[in-house]
């Protein structure tokens, strides 16, 4: 293993207060109540358009939809570090990585800017060659230009490339890139994981680590 792609909400960071805030925020502009966190964090994965369908519900219309994308979109940018964290292990992972020769790129469906704005807030702007969004490609996860793309970037071959995310979604973009998938077991959806399972889990970043350099 000598790439690792890692997604990013769910995976790397715990901002599901942050979303589920922005999300409410948005139904608040609209003249709704709040959802649940849990029914936000189910939500998460294929981009800020489909969040905000999911979470306004199949009544909306596409102009509701696009009023309260518009107004998540600033309310997230404005509140998207007031508790986003990173999750226990993390840091010291991807410090034994980088140290270790591994490539890291991440590789989200959130949009670019705010995941750039993320990484370098929490002070991982030097782990990563490469960060890209949703917004990065005419695609979206689980599409495969993202692995692929980056895989051509780094020269690194995709049998020694590792997808690492928290849902099926990423399950199925490391799929169709064909490159080894990596699901953590303590991220927003890992009961998707039923379905589709990932070659290797983990219940910490520092295992995927180790399960890396090991075979560096």
């Amino acid at each position: 293993m000598s790439l690792v792609i890692f997604d990013l909400d769910g995976t790397l960071i715990d901002s599901k207060l942050d979303l589920v805030h922005s999300v409410n925020a948005a139904r608040g502009h609209l003249g709704l109540g709040p959802i649940p966190e849990e029914l936000v964090s189910s939500y998460v994965g294929n981009g800020a358009p489909v969040l905000m369908r999911r979470a306004l519900g199949p009544e909306a219309s596409e102009a509701d939809v696009a009023r309260a994308l518009e107004f998540f979109l600033k309310y997230y940018r404005a509140h998207m570090l007031d508790h986003t964290h990173l999750y226990p292990g993390v840091r010291e992972a991807l410090d034994r990585l980088l140290e270790g020769g591994a490539k890291m790129a991440v590789l989200t469906n959130k949009p670019v800017k705010f995941s750039r704005s993320l990484v370098e807030g929490l002070g991982l702007s030097g782990h990563f060659f490469q960060i890209y969004g949703g917004n990065s490609f005419e695609q979206k996860k689980p599409d495969p230009i993202g692995i692929r793309t980056l895989v051509e970037e780094s020269g690194v071959p995709r049998e020694s490339t590792v997808m690492v995310g928290d849902s099926a979604v990423d399950v199925r973009t490391a799929r169709n890139a064909g490159v080894v998938s990596c699901g953590v077991l303590y991220g927003f959806q890992p009961e998707t994981f039923a379905d589709e399972p990932p070659d290797l889990l983990v219940n910490a970043m520092p295992e995927l680590a180790e399960y890396v350099l090991s075979r560096a």
